[in-house]
């Protein structure tokens, strides 16, 4: 009777799950197709390290020395009438390994022993009880893929056989069952990585691309394919191939960026970085569009505090010289001292003014002086010769005009007559003695 029973609980569990079995499996093969996680525009200047940063933990490669403990299954309850944490109920691991945590539940809950092969992870509940109510969770946990998933179903406990069903509340399946009849949570999960196990170091595959400007994506250049069993193939022309690398343990760190050293003006273009995880269903892309740029000018080594030459005296090229468009600004900070520069440049200006000024007025008397001399040398020559004052005509226009007409005044005797005479007589010729003159004036 209880083998019978056993059979028809079993039986109720694949009629439940097989119509959840065949809505989740695809009608065809689905292509892994990369999802793009970032896309970035980086900078180097030409001859430095360029470094494309792609990382994933999940690309961690690790191998199973566990025994394929890495997938793991358990339920969990919460929301009980009664109150109280959420608890463990069971869980399994993918050897097959089941551990109940309540001793009450020893008999009562069951988890197929294929759980791992056929994707139905269900609970089975032989009799409910009150207790049982609650909100239930179905938790998938993959420790080699990160992967983590969970389905919640709502357990209700009724006495009426009528109101017991099943039924979708908008969020997850709430199951109503009569008291003392067993309970099926249904969790089906038919994805390979919970159901397959293949050789994870062959499905594990990095490869770098290379676009050169103004070429699509799909005329990449490849340039290097990583394996996780250790495989490297390197692609691309002869004159990149050399000087781009990945860190030799890029799968235990899940660091497969690319370094170029040294990088040159033709390694411009869209490098994209592709992470192909086949056994955890991961297809990641990351693209970074890179431009070279003209490399910074060095200073030169400031070992002197003069002129920041080198003790060894040879200068170095000038930077200016070699790029015409490169300018360099020196800025030099104000203060007491430029004051004083400043001040000494005016100074300066004004006293040779003030010296040009006396040197002007120097020639100006010098000049004159030379001129007086030459006069009285000239003056003294004609000293000895005789001045014939009848050359020098005296013009009768310069005097005073007087009437010609007789005045006849009554003069009270003879002296007054005479003085009138004399005053309307003509002036007597004066002669004048040029050379006198002259010596007169000059001596002045």
């Amino acid at each position: 009777m209880e083998l019978r029973s056993q059979v028809t609980v079993w039986e109720l569990v694949l009629l439940q799950s097989s119509a959840v079995l065949l809505s989740s499996v695809p009608s065809g093969p689905v292509p892994a197709a990369s999802s793009v996680v970032s896309e970035s525009t980086v900078s180097w200047a030409a001859g430095a390290l360029a470094v494309l940063r792609c990382q994933s933990p999940r690309m961690v490669w690790t191998q199973d020395r566990l025994h394929d403990r890495q997938r793991v299954v358990h339920w969990d309850l919460s929301g009980r009438p009664a109150g109280g944490p959420a608890r463990r109920l069971i869980d399994m691991y993918s050897a097959g390994e089941q551990r109940v945590y309540e001793p009450r539940d020893g008999g009562r809950l069951q988890l197929p022993l294929s759980a791992f092969r056929d994707g139905n992870f269900s609970l089975l509940i032989r009799a409910v009880e009150e207790a049982d109510a609650g909100l239930y969770t179905c938790n998938l946990h993959h420790h080699y893929c990160h992967l983590f998933e969970t389905l919640a179903v709502r357990l209700e406990v009724t006495d009426n056989p009528r109101e017991a069903g099943a039924h979708w509340d908008g969020e997850k399946e709430v199951l109503v069952v009569e008291r003392g009849s067993p309970a099926l949570l249904t969790c089906v999960n038919r994805a390979h990585v919970w159901t397959d196990r293949h050789l994870e170091e062959a499905q594990q595959v990095v490869h770098w691309d290379r676009q050169p400007p103004g070429v699509p994506h799909d005329r990449a250049d490849r340039l290097l394919d990583l394996y996780a069993s250790g495989e490297r193939r390197a692609y691309g022309p002869p004159f990149l191939r050399d000087r781009v690398a990945v860190g030799a343990d890029a799968f235990a760190r899940g660091d497969f960026s690319l370094r170029i050293d040294p990088l040159e003006p033709a390694d411009e273009g869209t490098y994209s970085c592709h992470l192909h995880h086949h056994y955890c269903g991961l297809h990641e892309r990351r693209i970074f569009h890179l431009t070279v740029t003209e490399p910074v000018a060095e200073l030169p080594p400031r070992d002197s505090p003069g002129n920041g030459s080198s003790h060894s005296g040879a200068p170095g090229p000038d930077p200016t010289l070699e790029r015409g468009r490169s300018v360099i600004n020196v800025i030099v900070p104000e203060g007491r001292a430029h004051f004083f520069q400043q001040l000494g440049y005016v100074l300066a200006t004004l006293l040779l003014f003030i010296l040009l000024l006396i040197t002007v007025i120097l020639a100006t008397r010098q000049r004159r002086r030379g001129g007086y001399e030459y006069s009285n040398k000239k003056s003294g020559k004609s000293k000895g010769k005789d001045v014939n004052m009848a050359e020098f005509a005296v013009a009768t226009g310069d005097q005073a005009l007087y009437r010609s007409e007789d005045i006849q005044l009554d003069y009270k005797n003879n002296i007054l007559k005479e003085r009138a005479e004399l005053g309307h007589s003509p002036l007597p010729i004066k002669n004048i003695d040029l050379d006198r003159e002259f010596r007169k004036e000059y001596c002045k």
